[in-house]
């Protein structure tokens, strides 16, 4: 059993390798013809984890603890996915991403690269919950766009390249690149010159 979870971590990591191998399930079968996730290089995967079968992701990848990803996920390089977060299926997260804990993100949300999510992010995919029949549109964060803790966002939102969403704020409408959401609904206002500058992550 030690060999199979070394596939999975990477013990490089200066935590107790044994707490990174406790109760992590990789390959969640979810269909008769699912198939394995393929993980790049140099990965830490930290207790409680889940990833489902039909999951690819890139090199240089951690998590925090309880970490659920489903099927059909794309993951790029270098990203970090904090305690707690769920990540429905058939997302895609682009390089370079943080996600921080306890952020939910449904089905069919698209994540470019370098965008930092605070925690208790709540996304959403349908607007009409159980009441219509509707196709669940996940968000879509553009490269290089910031979101603050405890948001909210209705479905099919797009926060453009280089946005800024405030913490706490709830997001009915879109944000243009480079613009500013803040409040309960959101105001939308430009962004400060001194705020218009990549991403550190």
């Amino acid at each position: 059993m030690a060999n199979f979870f070394k596939m999975f971590t990477d013990d490089s990591d200066q935590e107790d390798p044994k707490l990174a191998k406790e109760n992590i399930q990789i390959g969640v079968k979810y269909s008769r013809f699912s198939k394995p996730p393929v993980l790049g290089k140099k990965h830490l995967i930290r207790s409680n984890s889940v990833i489902y079968n039909d999951v690819e992701i890139g090199d240089n990848f951690k998590t925090g603890h309880n970490v659920v990803i489903r099927e059909k996920t794309k993951i790029g390089n270098n990203v970090l996915i904090g305690t707690n977060t769920v990540i429905e299926g058939e997302c895609t997260i682009g390089n370079g991403v943080s996600i921080q804990s306890n952020v939910y993100i449904p089905k069919n949300s698209i994540i470019e690269d370098n965008v930092f999510i605070g925690p208790c992010s709540c996304f959403t995919n349908d607007r009409y919950p159980i009441r219509v029949d509707y196709e669940l549109k996940g968000p879509q964060i553009r490269k290089g766009a910031s979101v603050g803790a405890n948001t909210t966002f209705l479905s099919n939102i797009e926060i453009g390249e280089g946005a800024i969403v405030a913490a706490g704020a709830v997001v009915t409408r879109n944000v243009p690149p480079f613009y500013l959401a803040i409040g309960t609904p959101a105001n939308i206002k430009p962004l400060p010159p001194n705020l218009k500058v990549p991403n550190m992550i």
